[in-house]
C-alpha cells in the first residue's frame, strides 16, 4: 500500500531492479539506486491482479489509460495524503449527542423518586 498516492490503481515494475512499487517515491525510499527510465513499462492492475506492458515511446492515447484485461481506468488524478484535524462522527450541528460536557453531573430525576411522589399521583 502506497503512502504517497492513496488511490494508486497499478503497481509499476522498476526496470532497474525488477521489483514492484506503487509509485516512484516508494522506489526512492526502498532502493539504494535511482529509478531507470525505460521505453516499455510493466504494470500490474490492482483490480484484476494481471500484468501488462505499455510502450511509452509511442504516442500515448486515451485507450492506453485502461487495463487491457478488466478496463480499470488507472490513469486518474492522484490523491495524496493531507494532514487534517477533524472530529470523527456525524456533523455536530445536526446530531449534537456526541458533544456532551462530561464535567456536568446528570441531575435528571427519575419518575420513581420518593420525594414529591404523593403530589404527582394525585
Amino acid at each position: 500500500m502506497c503512502k504517497h498516492i492513496l488511490n494508486a490503481q497499478v503497481a509499476i515494475r522498476a526496470p532497474c531492479c525488477k521489483k514492484w512499487f506503487d509509485c516512484p517515491e516508494c522506489h526512492a525510499e526502498n532502493a539504494t539506486h535511482e529509478l531507470r527510465k525505460a521505453n516499455e513499462m510493466v504494470f500490474m492492475c490492482k483490480k484484476c491482479r494481471k500484468a501488462f506492458r505499455k510502450d511509452m515511446a509511442d504516442a500515448y492515447e486515451e485507450a492506453d489509460e485502461y487495463c487491457p484485461h478488466c478496463d480499470n481506468h488507472y490513469v486518474i488524478e492522484a490523491k495524496t495524503p493531507v494532514a487534517a484535524l477533524g472530529v470523527e462522527g456525524e456533523d455536530a450541528r445536526v446530531d449534537n449527542r456526541m458533544i456532551k460536557d462530561e464535567r456536568a453531573k446528570n441531575n435528571a430525576q427519575s419518575v420513581f423518586a420518593d420525594n414529591d411522589l404523593d403530589s404527582r399521583l394525585g
